[in-house]
């Protein structure tokens, strides 16, 4: 059987036969391997595989299709390299929120670039922009707001709790496969529950003492999106870090597109924007026409070299 893998329980993955709709739980038969990458999980939601069934119900899967993309991060299970969020997606929405609990920009950044690096078409959701009701905080949704379109991000502002820019994020996921990510607590379950009515996905309420989230999704899940549309949501568990991986040093710089498209004028091809002579890119960043929150993201992927970056202190 060929079907497309649409759950991922840890040890177990539920693959769906796409033209009949049957599903069967499978487990993973031998070791799969990317372009040599140790990954906490070989086989990933949205991958297409083959499976055979095993006489009492379930199956093994015994081979995965070539993936067109992924999305990667660093693991944070010391013991291998990489996870692989979702496989073979169309578009990518990184749900953020401005306050309680506040995305960093670093971590936006970090993302963003990832999808870059495979192709990932990316959009920002603002969410919880209810809870924004002093002045400054209305500011600064417009400054990040106008940050990243300015770069030529799509953004969106939503509010999964009024049900505001729902109908607006449901047309940009028409037709395709849309992987879902973000921090614990900026709202992915009441938004995919707000898109698709009857799904129930728990949802709880963030940590009053660190004002951050807590996991309610354990899993990764697509979910067909309601209607004639075609399209699906892979729903992730929230991350609270986003270590980049499989970006060389001299490459960094392509996955920032103003950083990239200013890096043209400097003087040496390979430079790496942080301390060479005649850099048009830092020249710009003295200049603010490069935002200082992306040049610090794009130092902090550099930094990413350092094995022992991501390592905890005894």
């Amino acid at each position: 059987m060929e079907g497309l893998v649409i759950r991922n329980t840890g040890s177990w993955y539920v693959v769906r036969d796409m033209q009949g709709g049957r599903e069967l739980n499978c487990k993973v038969k031998g070791n799969f391997r990317l372009k040599g990458i140790r990954t906490t999980n070989p086989v990933a939601v949205g991958d297409h595989v083959t499976c055979v069934e095993n006489g009492d119900g379930n199956g093994f899967i015994t081979a995965i299709e070539p993936r067109r993309n992924y999305i990667i991060r660093k693991a944070s299970n010391l013991s291998k390299e990489a996870h692989i969020i979702a496989a073979n997606v169309d578009a990518a929405m990184l749900v953020v929120t401005l306050f309680h609990p506040t995305t960093s920009t670093t971590f936006i950044d970090r993302f963003l670039a990832t999808a870059e690096a495979y192709r990932v078409p990316a959009t920002i959701v603002i969410n919880k922009i209810d809870l924004l009701v002093e002045d400054d905080e209305k500011e600064y949704l417009e400054a990040i707001s106008y940050l990243y379109k300015s770069i030529g991000y799509d953004v969106v502002q939503v509010s999964a709790l009024e049900h505001k820019g729902i109908e607006e994020l449901r047309v940009r996921m028409e037709g395709k496969i849309t992987l879902l990510s973000g921090n614990s607590g900026v709202g992915k379950s009441t938004l995919i529950n707000d898109l698709i009515p009857g799904l129930d996905l728990r949802t709880a309420d963030i940590s009053d003492a660190h004002d951050t989230g807590m996991h309610t999704t354990t899993f990764s899940e697509m979910f067909p999106l309601p209607g004639d549309t075609d399209g699906w949501i892979i729903d992730t568990p929230g991350v609270r870090g986003f270590g980049t991986i499989e970006m060389d040093r001299h490459e960094v710089a392509h996955f920032f597109p103003e950083i990239f498209e200013i890096g043209r004028e400097c003087r040496y091809g390979n430079c790496t924007h942080t301390h060479e002579p005649h850099c048009a890119v830092r020249q710009a960043l003295e200049e603010q026409r490069i935002a200082q929150s992306r040049y610090n993201s794009y130092l902090s992927i550099l930094e990413d070299e350092e094995p022992d970056k991501y390592r905890k202190p005894f």
